[in-house]
């Protein structure tokens, strides 16, 4: 988690950094979608990453995704900055840093339960996140005056240190490896289809699994957009904008916090279904607004609502799943609910070239919104 925490903190200057770098080489929304949609295009590869998590090392791999990453984005931070970046070169490190990414998320997923007590997986998973946002309100608003002051390339580097810091950290963990091994075992196909046999059968997971789907595409249209949108339509500063995001981490704190309180007394379809709406209407209006102030408090919102089901998804998987097959069903989870980001990315952008940044920013939010009554399904009452 000390590790999640400086990763954490250099990925939030990235998101700002990433966009202005494609600002500066191309000025076209529609590069911008081409880099996230490359990003994201790892996802189809999300069956191959839960097989990776519960046949090898999870340790290991974790070592080689942070310490491979830190290589990577520090040479396209040094590359920016002697004016030596193509495009190409960008979206050639999207994919990878895609890649390497979903193989570290699933692998850290897997590896959670194996170093508490199940009793406390809500708690921690709630922490990790409240971890994960403090990075959102610290990180954006220095990164933005870092970048103002410099380049975007000088926050690259920033990025590319943290993650050999988190190496560090994985490193220094002893970690109990994982229930099943590559000898003896079932084909790679085989494997996938346990995983997604697990996750069909398991009505709970299932569901939020579907109702994610349609809001990650809705959100993935939004957060396409954001800096490209507060930069190129709002006109606000690298600055103000590091300031913005940074303002929404405390809502996310909050949310971060409530989550563990709320689940107390309420159900695992209350707290989504509610949280869900909310997000979902928070992006609407941020699409409709031109205020600061106002969309500073709408980006609050809608972390709020987002670090709230995050802990909520994450442990009721890790609760209803034996240990064998974790790696297997948050990734095939992640395949199912993610598949559609890579064709929202790259759409976001064509729209956006077309109908502009706040109308793709509002349709992204319906669909999201709508999304939200699949958490009612029944199999969640009980949860």
């Amino acid at each position: 988690m000390g590790g999640n925490l400086i990763s954490f903190f250099g990925d939030q200057i990235y998101l700002i950094a990433i966009p202005l770098m494609v600002l500066a080489l191309t000025g076209s929304p529609l590069s911008m979608g081409i880099v996230t949609a490359l990003e994201r295009l790892p996802i189809l590869l999300q069956p191959l990453t839960g097989i990776l998590a519960d046949r090898f090392n999870r340790k290991v791999l974790l070592q080689i995704c942070d310490l491979t990453r830190s290589i990577l984005i520090g040479a396209l931070g040094l590359l920016f900055i002697f004016n030596h970046l193509h495009m190409w070169q960008l979206y050639c490190g999207a994919f990878v840093i895609g890649i390497l990414s979903q193989i570290y998320n699933t692998s850290q997923f897997a590896s959670v339960p194996g170093l508490v007590r199940k009793d406390d997986l809500q708690a921690i998973n709630s922490l990790n996140t409240g971890i994960f946002n403090t990075a959102v309100f610290v990180a954006p608003g220095l990164g933005g005056l870092l970048i103002s002051l410099y380049n975007p390339g000088y926050a690259l580097l920033i990025n590319s240190f943290s993650f050999f810091i988190a190496f560090l950290a994985v490193t220094s963990i002893a970690m109990k490896p994982s229930n099943i091994n590559s000898k003896g075992k079932g084909s790679f196909i085989e494997d996938i289809r346990e995983g997604f046999q697990f996750v069909i059968k398991t009505k709970p997971i299932l569901f939020t699994n579907l109702a994610m789907l349609a809001s990650i595409f809705g959100t993935t249209l939004f957060l396409t957009m954001m800096v490209f949108h507060l930069k190129d339509t709002i006109q606000l500063s690298a600055n103000e904008i590091g300031w913005l995001l940074s303002a929404g981490g405390v809502g996310a704190i909050i949310g971060a916090i409530a989550t563990s309180w709320l689940r107390k007394s309420l159900s695992y379809r209350t707290i989504l279904f509610t949280a869900s709406i909310v997000g979902g209407l928070s992006i609407v209006l941020f699409g409709l607004s031109d205020s600061y102030f106002e969309l500073l408090v709408l980006n609050g919102v809608g972390t709020f609502a987002a670090s709230m089901m995050s802990p909520c998804i994450v442990t009721l998987r890790q609760t209803l799943t034996p240990d064998r097959l974790l790696g297997r069903v948050q990734a095939t989870s992640r395949f199912m609910t993610w598949i559609l980001m890579p064709v929202a990315a790259f759409l976001a952008g064509v729209m956006s070239s077309q109908i502009g940044t706040n109308d793709t920013i509002v349709i992204g939010g319906v669909v999201s919104t709508l999304a939200s009554f699949i958490y009612l399904h029944s199999s969640l009452k009980s949860n």
